[in-house]
């Protein structure tokens, strides 16, 4: 029998990979895991937590503005960036400290290196060149943001990395992109005070969320000052002798801005790590092909979470890390679960939703019957803002069942972690029905909602 350094093998320290090392450093099997940067991974590091600080940052101005209507009487306010940036990083850096001691508690070996496949059981350490093996290894190296290096001036460009630890707030910004990530930092810095652009080549905003979820936010986010230009996309960016940039777009437009962000996806993390030495496979993208149980065609490699580009989402990295313990250390295959995933999207109102859109379910079911509210929240009404909040239910006619739920406003996010509980549980139209509302609130509307706004019959609208 071979005797092996390690049992486990961990490359990457985010969320899915110091998951799987952990615990299965508890189960008593010995664990190494290298990261070349910081523990905690994009979401941590530089992503959905420093993200989410940043736009509990950005709602405080329209707080102040607010207050007034609720008979407060707010003084001058004045924002730093840089105690800001001062904050976040500090509680990143706790963060970070807790994913660590996590690992060390569980007597896991940590290694703060880059680290690579020589072959398919052992690993190169490249910041002291020592190399390991072990029996099973887990690339978990998640994605890296689409630098875009085919538009001339891209080198002049951030990414949302670079969002996070800019030395100072841009006065104005143009933002390329029409995904989540490029909303979200849309309404970040327009909170913030920066003037800004969202530029994207479709025909709206968020391709893969319901229309009027895509449709409300647009007209919300106009109405706040966001510039948003559809249907166009930036050929070169240049600088300017004077100061700041200029992108000429392919309609035509030159657009002069402090600073230009690329958020147009993001690429599986697997250049240089030395897959073809190992024999690991990987698609045009460069993502890791795994099997139903997260195993890549070399029978004692697996790879979790943005790696895979499965499901891009932190959450989804963690399930598949247990579901790998489950199935390698417990004698429990079990596959992901990736249905009915609640996903929001931190604008300004937030977006949260749960299940199948209204287009994608009408191509799935004969007939839906689709439950829609509009109003003006409470909290706008002495506030005097026009904000609108928009819910739906999207249902399946035959089976009563809820096969899609949607809601745009404030707190989102927070009702579409409960209702994915619920059509994770199979509850039907009759189950929201009988459900007491809860007022005054926002989410009764949910529960209110008794006589359909319309029906979808064979994909067409009746």
């Amino acid at each position: 029998m071979t005797a092996y350094d390690y049992d486990l093998f961990v490359i990457g320290g985010g969320s899915g990979g110091v998951r799987a090392g952990r615990v299965a450093a508890s189960l008593g099997k010995k664990v190494g895991i290298a990261e070349e940067y910081r523990f905690g991974g994009t979401c941590v590091i530089r992503g959905c937590v420093p993200k989410k600080l940043f736009v509990y940052a950005s709602q405080f101005h329209e707080h102040f503005e607010d207050a007034a209507g609720f008979g407060w009487e707010v003084g001058a306010s004045r924002f730093d960036w840089t105690k800001l940036i001062e904050a976040k990083d500090k509680e990143i850096a706790r963060l970070e400290g807790l994913y660590r001691r996590g690992l060390e508690n569980n007597k896991a070996e940590i290694f703060d290196s880059r680290a690579e496949l020589v072959d398919a059981h052992t690993v190169r350490l490249t910041k002291s060149g020592k190399t390991v093996t072990a029996e099973r290894i887990v690339i978990a190296t998640g994605g890296v943001a689409n630098p875009h290096s085919a538009l001339p001036g891209h080198e002049l460009c951030i990414t949302s990395n670079e969002a996070f630890h800019l030395e100072t707030l841009p006065k104005s910004i143009l933002i390329a992109g029409g995904g989540y990530i490029a909303v979200e930092f849309a309404n970040i810095f327009h909170g913030l005070g920066v003037d800004t652009t969202l530029i994207y080549r479709g025909k709206e905003i968020l391709s893969r969320f319901d229309h009027d979820m895509r449709r409300g936010l647009h007209k919300a986010m106009v109405e706040k000052g966001i510039k948003i230009i559809l249907t166009d996309v930036i050929e070169e960016v240049a600088k300017v002798p004077a100061g700041g940039l200029t992108a000429r777009t392919k309609c035509g437009e030159t657009l002069s801005v402090e600073t230009v962000m690329l958020a147009l996806g993001r690429d599986p993390y697997t250049k240089g790590l030395g897959l073809e030495a190992a024999g690991v496979k990987t698609d045009e993208r460069g993502a890791i092909i795994v099997d139903e149980y997260s195993r890549t065609n070399v029978e004692n490699i697996y790879a979790l979470g943005d790696v895979t580009d499965r499901v891009q989402l932190t959450p989804v990295a963690i399930h598949e890390a247990m579901c790998f313990i489950e199935t390698v250390y417990r004698n429990n295959p079990t596959s992901p679960d990736y249905d009915l995933i609640p996903t929001a999207v931190f604008s300004q109102p937030e977006i949260g939703t749960v299940g199948l859109s209204e287009d994608d379910a009408a191509k799935r079911y004969e007939e839906l019957e689709v439950y829609r509210a509009e109003f003006r929240p409470m909290k706008a009404t002495l506030s005097g803002r026009s904000e609108r909040m928009i819910m739906k239910l999207v249902v399946d006619a035959a089976s009563r069942k809820v096969v899609g739920a949607h809601i745009l406003g404030h707190e989102a996010g927070e009702m579409a972690q409960l209702l994915g509980i619920c059509l994770k549980a199979s509850a039907t139209k009759d189950d929201f029905d009988r459900t007491m509302a809860l007022h005054p609130s926002a989410a009764e509307e949910l529960v209110t909602m008794y006589n359909p706004s319309y029906r979808i019959k064979n994909g067409e609208r009746v």
